[in-house]
């Protein structure tokens, strides 16, 4: 009996990730309803008894670093501090699942967890199997994602199976706009403030 599809999704409570979270569901509905129309051909058919197997189900995945990072919390162990964080990486997935299905049933089974690690890490090493799909939400703008590469270029570049990277929604386009006009007026008042007579830097 062939296993079902797996959908694996990441998700970080962010409007690019639940609009990836709706891909996946989304996709995980395109694999059942093709793996009914494959059952009932081949009852129509009389090519077999219909245990080809089929569905799909989709893993929500949330990861989670100590702050820091691992290397960090090894020079600096807090375990209270990680046990706060771990609980607010359940609260955020908790929320971000509330969020985008408001308490009504996906249509496939849902399997939600958190996993201590890096996030590219963590989804590659969960989507290891050739017939898996990995959906993703776009990459943050850059004053938001620091000096990390961004994930999907990680897993598009690693991944075992196909990878699904959704373009980001146009709500999150505007308000990127907003903050990134209210970064670049800062970083722009830091440089005329060291350009000023008798200024610093």
């Amino acid at each position: 009996m062939a296993e079902p599809v797996r959908v694996v999704v990441g998700v970080s409570g962010s409007l690019g990730s639940l609009a990836a979270l709706h891909r996946a569901v989304a996709e995980a509905r395109r694999a059942v309803g093709r793996a009914v129309g494959r059952a009932v051909g081949r009852t129509v058919g009389g090519a077999g008894s219909g245990t080809g197997g089929g569905g799909a189900e989709v893993l929500v995945l949330h990861a989670w670093e100590p702050p820091g990072g691992e290397f960090g919390y090894r020079r600096s162990p807090c375990p209270p501090l990680l046990s706060a964080v771990r609980a607010a990486a359940e609260e955020r997935l908790a929320e971000a699942l509330a969020e985008a299905f408001g308490g009504a049933d996906p249509g496939v089974p849902v399997t939600a967890r958190t996993v201590r690690g890096e996030p590219a890490a963590v989804l590659l090493a969960a989507a290891d199997r050739p017939g898996d799909l990995l959906v993703l939400g776009p990459s943050g703008p850059w004053w938001r994602r620091g000096l990390h590469r961004p994930v999907p270029t990680r897993c598009v570049r690693a991944a075992r199976c196909p990878v699904l990277v959704v373009p980001r929604p146009e709500l999150a386009l505007v308000l990127d706009g907003l903050s990134g006009r209210g970064v670049d007026a800062e970083l722009r008042g830091l440089v005329g403030a060291g350009r000023r007579p008798g200024g610093r830097g």
